[in-house]
């Protein structure tokens, strides 16, 4: 429920709420009231209150029981019982309904006017006559003491139908080329049809003569309304025996007195929007009016307003339930409106739980609109050329803007903006040319950075497309539409090297992905649903696939160990170059006079050399042999070092070599002399 408060008159939105779909179980529905706050909180007055697509006419039987309504798509009715707050039944029709009239106190004497020319008949149980009237028809009304159909539409001529004889009638010929709207006065029955001229011509039916006609377009042009075309009559409505509301296209409501030709009081809706439906409310003189944006109530006798009711979608018909505070708006969504407003009356016998429900209610109001004017900001203003107008009396200042007359702001918006309908011309001519276009053939822009990666990303995106066409599925993301990957295909930085080695030794696991998934698809095209029975019948047992698998795994591998050994002989060429540059360039090195030449990296230089960066010295240490770089097939670096020995070192290796073989000759020698001399020794 939805409370809200226009002129210190609140109104209740019974209808305001999130719907469940019909096809949810049970469970689910309570599960969903049990989370979710606004569910619950929602008050379904009747069940399934509701159209598929569109209500078009809600009618409210004379009895109070019965609630009926026309909507579409499909065209069909549904009847509403309201003591047991559900629907009764529910009809679908040849042709969507122009408008309806419920002859019974109940429903079991309908008729129907429908788009097509035909008038059709219902009683309790169902379809009982269909006729046709020559020319399309907008309207129609029942006098009940002749038991005579009155129907007005495109044409010149009222038609008669006379239900207790049960044909046509002579028609009643107008001055006027067409008619939009009818009604009887419930009290002396005078008929009266407004007319596309904007004249209301009123019919005594007794004698079958026109006995007056009333100019309601010039009426309603006065000093404070502004009309655009001519005022043709949308609304028609009989009050007591002596007055007559008459509604315009234009969007004026005119209160007549049957004893003149002038009206008492002429209200602007101020939309410029055409009336839809005008009712009344007994008890405190108010006139209910609306268009296909606003639900207006006025005093009859002073114009001052009561309230007024805006609804998030265009109205088409407004219904009020009698000597009550409740009425429905029938509108362009499947939800039919339900509000209640406690001034207007105490809420009908069937749902007097209203009456306790609002009381107890301590909901804020929402903020008041005023009526009659225009919330514009200081931005606005400026736009307009009105920023000399703050803190004068035409603007009322309200929280971060202002209130001004919406007969002034549209006025100044007319000034302000004269070329309105030639950017509105246009716009539309260029949409023309775009829809156009988009019918031709399309060419396949690639991004200027990963261009076959796009292209691959295309393609398969055209494969997913058929076979989720063929299946009747949802499509998948593409990463060329998604925000998130959008600077992969515009850097320059994202852009695949194909050379590198991470590229050539990953490329074969690319490959095999994408052949995978091209298997993947044909298979999906040609919906192969088979058991694994069938297929080892059909000569391929479960054998043969994973034998493939496996001569796909070692192709797989062989193509990885071909890439290792292209990359390592890369590598040794690369080497081979390096060392070619390094001993083809000779180097001339200068000696300063009076120092002795000792090596060709002096101390100076390799003092030198360590102030520099890593990498100088990783990159000098490369060239010089004593570092190694490689690249692991994961796509990390290895470095191996060669230590180098100095001169000291070498110096007492050499050192050290030497007298190893000194000692090794002297072993030899002495070994060589003691065996001579055992061989000189006498034996005793």
């Amino acid at each position: 429920m939805q409370v809200s408060s226009v002129n210190d008159v609140k109104i209740y939105n019974l209808s305001y709420g999130k719907s469940l779909p019909e096809w949810l179980s049970d469970r689910k529905k309570r599960s969903l009231q049990k989370n979710d706050v606004d569910i619950r909180r929602r008050i379904e007055l009747i069940q399934d209150f509701e159209m598929p697509t569109i209500s078009t006419t809600i009618k409210v039987s004379r009895d109070g029981q019965y609630i009926i309504a026309a909507g579409t798509y499909k065209p069909r009715i549904r009847c509403y019982d309201a003591y047991q707050l559900s629907m009764k039944f529910e009809r679908c029709l040849d042709s969507e309904v122009v408008t309806f009239e419920i002859l019974s106190d109940d429903y079991s004497k309908i008729v129907f006017l429908q788009c097509d020319r035909y008038v059709e008949f219902q009683s309790q149980h169902g379809h009982y006559y269909r006729t046709r009237i020559p020319k399309f028809g907008r309207d129609f009304s029942y006098h009940y003491p002749s038991c005579d159909l009155y129907f007005v539409g495109a044409s010149s001529e009222i038609y008669r139908l006379n239900l207790e004889q049960g044909r046509f009638l002579n028609s009643l010929q107008m001055d006027a080329s067409q008619s939009n709207v009818c009604d009887i006065n419930p009290a002396h029955y005078l008929f009266a049809a407004g007319t596309v001229e904007g004249k209301v011509e009123c019919w005594d039916p007794r004698t079958r003569n026109r006995v007056g006609i009333l100019d309601c377009a010039l009426s309603s042009v006065t000093t404070d309304t502004e009309v655009e075309g001519l005022p043709s009559i949308s609304a028609l409505k009989f009050k007591g025996a002596l007055h007559m509301v008459v509604g315009t296209t234009t969007g004026q409501v005119l209160l007549y007195d049957l004893r003149s030709s002038s009206p008492l009081i002429v209200k602007d809706h101020h939309y410029g929007l055409p009336i839809k439906s005008i009712e009344f409310q007994e008890q405190l003189d108010l006139i209910i009016s609306a268009d296909s944006r606003i639900v207006k109530m006025w005093n009859q006798n002073t114009g001052k307003m009561f309230t007024s009711i805006e609804t998030e979608h265009e109205i088409n018909d407004l219904c009020i339930y009698p000597n009550s505070g409740l009425f429905f708006l029938a509108n362009e969504s499947p939800k039919m409106n339900t509000f209640y407003v406690p001034s207007l009356g105490p809420a009908p016998r069937w749902c007097s739980f209203l009456d306790n429900l609002t009381e107890e209610l301590e909901e804020n109001p929402e903020t008041t609109v005023y009526d009659d004017y225009k919330f514009v900001t200081k931005k606005d203003l400026e736009n307009l050329g009105l920023a000399h107008l703050i803190g004068s009396p035409l603007l009322r200042a309200y929280m971060h803007g202002f209130f001004m007359d919406i007969r002034l702001y549209h006025k100044v918006k007319a000034m302000t903006n004269p070329f309105a309908y030639e950017e509105y011309r246009k716009e539309k001519i260029r949409q023309k040319i775009e829809e156009t276009r988009a019918q031709r053939v399309q060419v396949k822009k690639l991004p200027k950075v990963n261009k076959e990666l796009a292209m691959k990303f295309m393609e398969e995106e055209e494969a997913e497309e058929q076979v989720q066409k063929k299946k009747k599925g949802k499509s998948l993301p593409n990463i060329l539409r998604d925000e998130r990957f959008k600077v992969m295909f515009e850097n320059p930085d994202f852009e695949v090297d194909e050379a590198s080695e991470e590229f050539r030794l990953i490329n074969p696991i690319v490959s095999k992905a994408s052949e995978k998934r091209r298997k993947k698809l044909k298979q999906l095209q040609e919906h192969i649903q088979a058991e694994q029975e069938e297929d080892e019948l059909e000569g391929k047992p479960s054998d043969a696939e994973s034998s493939e698998s496996s001569d796909d795994d070692r192709g797989w591998v062989e193509e990885v160990q071909k890439q290792h050994k292209l990359l390592r002989a890369e590598q040794k060429l690369r080497l081979m170059e390096d060392d070619q540059q390094i001993h083809s360039k000779p180097k001339f090195f200068e000696i300063k006079t009076g120092e002795e030449f000792k090596s060709f990296k002096n101390a100076a230089q390799k003092h030198k050399l360590l102030k520099t960066t890593l990498e100088d010295r990783l990159k000098h240490e490369e060239k010089t042999g004593t570092l190694h770089l490689s690249d692991t097939t994961v796509g990390s670096k290895q470095l191996t070092f060669t230590l180098k020995k100095s001169e000291q070192q070498k110096k007492r290796q050499e050192a050290e070599k030497q007298h190893h073989e000194e000692r090794r000759r002297l072993r030899r020698s002495a070994g060589h002399l003691q065996g001579k001399a055992m061989q000189r020794k006498p034996f005793f």
